[in-house]
């Protein structure tokens, strides 16, 4: 791609208003309509583009607002539906994470929260954007500022929360990173993640649940429903079934990540955090097990969850367990006050042995990423000091 001045312009994303950031080596396309990170491509040659890394809804979308009633035969019940008509790609959940209250859903809430619902305000800022939301029921603003470099293939991602009340509050704050093919593939794609302890979902799938209700394992095998084990690494095993498994990451490590590759197409791509600011990572996954709209069979995804929250039960139930292994499963934003968390996304064409991370870490002003075979790639990265500070 000529050139590497990073380009901030307006964009039509399937008929959706958002804004496209590019610096020649990175592409990534925000939404207006519920803060969606829509589209996230990485130069794999000479004037060419990858395809979307993250997962596109295979049904039409639509910006928040415009769910009608009619609207529920393709989408599902309001409380879900408003949630799956705009969903697409990596959204934030805030305040809560899961289901809202039967006395909140009467009340209009939705599915994860009033952020990923939200009709946003977006600013080009030198480098990148500033994207601005506002919770009414939750009484919080919440502030993104999304950023470019020259010459790198790492995006940097600031979240502040502020909490306009008088008194404290308590959050989840998850980001819900959905992949999908053609860069998840069963057969050609590997996940790796710094993480130990697990627990998985106690309320089933659908009568469809890969794995065993309720248990506990160490990532990354985990218990399959009706005996044996299924390795989480891979994705899409089985056809027909979902399932919902979260771990934590290990507590021994200042930083933490979830990085997928794809063999195949020789790209990877990442996330890197402060573990003490993203705690848990939850994977969710749909693989043509749900016939209810907008489902109807044919969607395959995996979610990947990082954030404050391991289960989305929503948050009575959050607030009642507390923590889990030892680790907290909420936040605190003090009266008046705002909290603030950062991430990176990366992405790197690979050679073609590579076949399995070992290991992401942050070394000085770069991402390093060790393969299973011993080979290293090192991603400039020389805001990670920044990234740090949350």
């Amino acid at each position: 791609m000529a050139g590497t001045e990073i380009s901030v312009r307006k964009t039509s994303w399937k008929g959706r208003p958002g804004y496209r950031l590019t610096n020649g080596e990175v592409q990534i396309t925000a939404l207006t309509g519920g803060g969606s990170i829509a589209e996230l491509r990485s130069k794999c040659g000479p004037e060419q583009w990858s395809p979307n890394l993250l997962w596109e809804a295979p049904w039409t979308t639509m910006d928040p607002g415009g769910f009608q009633p009619r609207h529920e035969r393709q989408y599902g019940t309001p409380f879900v539906g408003k949630f799956l008509a705009p969903f697409t790609g990596h959204v934030v959940c805030l305040d809560y994470f899961g289901a809202p209250s039967q006395e909140e859903k009467a009340c209009g809430l939705t599915l994860h929260g009033e952020a990923c619902v939200a009709r946003w305000k977006v600013t080009p800022s030198p480098g990148g954007v500033t994207m601005q939301a506002r919770l009414p029921f939750a009484g919080l603003d919440l502030r993104r500022e999304v950023r470019l470099l020259k010459g790198e293939s790492a995006i940097y991602v600031s979240e502040t929360v502020i909490n306009r009340k008088p008194v404290d509050h308590l959050l989840h704050w998850v980001q819900h990173v959905t992949l999908g093919p053609p860069f998840l593939a069963s057969s050609e794609s590997s996940i790796a993640a710094p993480a130990k302890q697990g627990k998985t979902w106690p309320h089933g799938y659908e009568g469809r649940s890969l794995l065993a209700d309720d248990r506990r394992f160490r990532w990354p095998m985990a218990p399959r429903e009706g005996g044996g084990s299924v390795d989480l690494s891979r994705p899409f095993t089985e056809e027909g079934k979902g399932f919902v498994a979260a771990t934590a990451f290990d507590t021994t490590r200042e930083w933490a990540f979830v990085a997928v590759l794809n063999f195949r197409l020789c790209l990877l791509l990442g996330f890197c955090f402060p573990r003490a600011t993203y705690p848990w990572l939850t994977f969710w996954e749909e693989n043509r097990a749900r016939s209810g709209p907008p489902w109807n069979g044919r969607t395959a995804a995996r979610g990947f969850e990082f954030g404050t929250t391991p289960f989305p039960v929503g948050r009575e139930a959050a607030f009642s367990m507390g923590s889990l292994f030892g680790v907290p499963v909420f936040r605190r934003v003090g009266a008046k006050g705002s909290l603030r968390a950062n991430y990176a996304i990366f992405a790197a064409a690979v050679s073609p042995e590579w076949r399995k991370i070992a290991d992401v870490r942050v070394e000085s002003k770069a991402i390093v990423v060790t393969a299973g075979h011993g080979g290293r790639i090192s991603i400039a990265a020389r805001d990670m000091a920044r990234i740090g500070k949350a």
